[in-house]
């Protein structure tokens, strides 16, 4: 209940005090239409009540027909924007608007007028505007230049001029104050990198940008302090670095600094890498009353640099364990060829085995290799009539697909000197499959067909050696060989789901 209700006045009594007062008042909706008007503004613009209510304000007093009426129509309408958007009342300390005026011949005129407004926001209990307030009055006789045509004295000239050029360079500074303090806080809002403002001790929010909404979800946390507007911080050192700021006035820089944001509600935590710096902001007296926060999320680099070391580290490794791997094939195929000329045809044939899967490895990243691609590379020599593939695209891991390149090139290889391949009709069918999806395993078959007459070996080559290891050893997997009539069958078990030995 208000002062005004307990003294007995009702809403019919402010109706009647709203009309009699002498002052010009307009009442506008949100949208800028005319929901009400006083008697002092009817005889102030010389209008018709009725027509004039519901109509748009601009439609209705659109300031005539001057050059400079579309500037007289703006500040009025920035004004007036300004109070609904803000919610505060906003002052026009001086406005040229020209109003409509009959003549003597029932015509209509337009008449040059100075006015300074005021414009207030009237709130329902919820805090919306639902009515924007104008008061006016008509400043026209400050100004000797509009009533030119009436004798005025020195001293008027002097008074009334002196004190409209003071309003309206007040005016002018009020509005240029006004667009810097727009532009400074569009740049702000605009600013590629986090920004934010934290006043008091508890570090609550005064202002942040988009990147730093972006950066913490889109979170409301306008006016909360920290601690509350993100909890997670707790324990990660943010909250104690600015308390510090805060009391000495030093600023603190933080450099690839590791975060946990809950960046979704409900959702998990992400790590973020931040560069940042925290600026104490003093007052007048030189006393801490915030911090100025400015960063950038630097998680992008930090993870593509760790990437890149994990290359690095990753690639040394493959590095020695092939120049391992060239060793003991040029040691062994030397002690199994006494003739240079043989050592070095099968020397060779097994080192560009070994580059034909780093190249299929390197097209992928070494993320790995398909099956199919792998026997499509060590076979491609004899073509697709002598040896045929069959089977679904299984993937393998970079090592995996190292060691089965070569056990294949070493099946092809002797098939072409002693196999089905040494032949114009023999082949070689490899069927492949897996099984056991649970803990996956390879099942392949290379058997030949048509070829000589094979028997088991009396000695044990490099080659069958090097068949030997890659299975056990490196693949932890079986083989079984069978020296049929017409070819050999190789049947192979290899683990899918598990790291070869490197």
């Amino acid at each position: 209940m208000t002062v005004l209700t307990k003294m007995g006045v009702s809403a019919a009594d402010l109706a009647i005090a709203f009309e009699a007062s002498p002052n010009p008042y307009l009442l506008l909706t949100p949208d800028l239409r005319i929901a009400d008007v006083n008697q002092a503004y009817v005889d102030a613009l010389g209008a018709r009540r009725a027509d004039i209510l519901g109509q748009p304000l601009f439609t209705t007093f659109d300031s005539g027909p001057g050059e400079n009426a579309p500037e007289n129509v703006r500040q009025v309408r920035a004004s007036l924007e300004k109070a609904r958007d803000t919610r505060q009342r906003d002052h026009l300390a001086v406005v040229r608007y020209a109003v409509p005026r009959p003549r003597a011949d029932g015509g209509e005129e337009f008449e040059e007028r100075i006015w300074s407004a005021t414009h207030t926001p009237l709130l329902n209990a919820e805090g919306e505007v639902v009515l924007l307030l104008q008061h006016t009055t008509d400043i026209t006789d400050l100004s000797p230049a509009v009533r030119a045509d009436e004798p005025i004295s020195a001293l008027d000239a002097i008074i009334g001029g002196s004190v409209l050029r003071r309003a309206q360079s007040v005016q002018e500074d009020n509005r240029r104050l006004e667009t810097e303090r727009n532009r400074l806080v569009e740049m702000f809002m605009q600013a590629p990198g986090f920004v934010a403002i934290l006043t008091g001790r508890d570090h609550c929010f005064q202002m942040h940008n988009h990147a730093y909404a972006q950066l913490i979800g889109h979170r409301d946390i306008a006016g909360k302090p920290l601690r509350e507007a993100l909890p997670e911080l707790a324990g990660q050192g943010f909250h104690e670095f600015l308390d510090t700021v805060f009391e000495t006035g030093e600023p603190y820089e933080g450099r690839e600094s590791r975060a946990l944001l809950q960046r979704t509600q409900g959702g998990p935590l992400e790590t973020l890498y931040l560069n940042f710096i925290y600026q104490p902001i003093r007052d007048g007296d030189g006393t801490v009353v915030g911090i100025f926060v400015q960063g950038h999320d630097v998680t992008e680099n930090v993870r593509a640099t760790q990437r890149q070391k994990l290359m690095i580290d990753e690639l040394n490794h493959r590095v020695k364990n092939t120049l391992a791997t060239v060793q003991s094939i040029a040691i062994q195929t030397a002690r199994s060829h006494r003739d240079p000329a043989t050592f070095a045809e099968t020397f060779q044939s097994r080192i560009l085995a070994l580059s034909h899967t780093h190249d299929l490895l390197t097209r992928t990243h070494w993320e790995g290799a398909d099956l199919r691609a792998m026997l499509e590379h060590e076979t491609e020599a004899f073509g697709p009539s002598r040896i045929s593939l069959n089977g679904p695209a299984i993937p393998l891991s970079p090592a995996t697909a190292l060691s089965l390149g070569m056990i294949i090139h070493e099946f092809a290889t002797n098939a072409a000197k002693f196999g089905a391949l040494s032949i114009p009709d023999g082949r070689v069918l490899v069927d492949w499959g897996l099984a056991d999806q649970r803990d996956r395993k390879l099942k392949l078959s290379w058997r030949e067909m048509d070829g000589p007459e094979v028997t088991l070996p009396d000695r044990r080559g490099f080659g069958s050696r090097l068949i030997e290891r890659n299975i056990r050893h490196d693949l932890a997997g079986e083989i079984d060989l069978v020296y049929a009539n017409d070819g050999l069958i190789a049947e192979l078990t290899v683990p899918l789901d598990r790291t070869p030995a490197q």
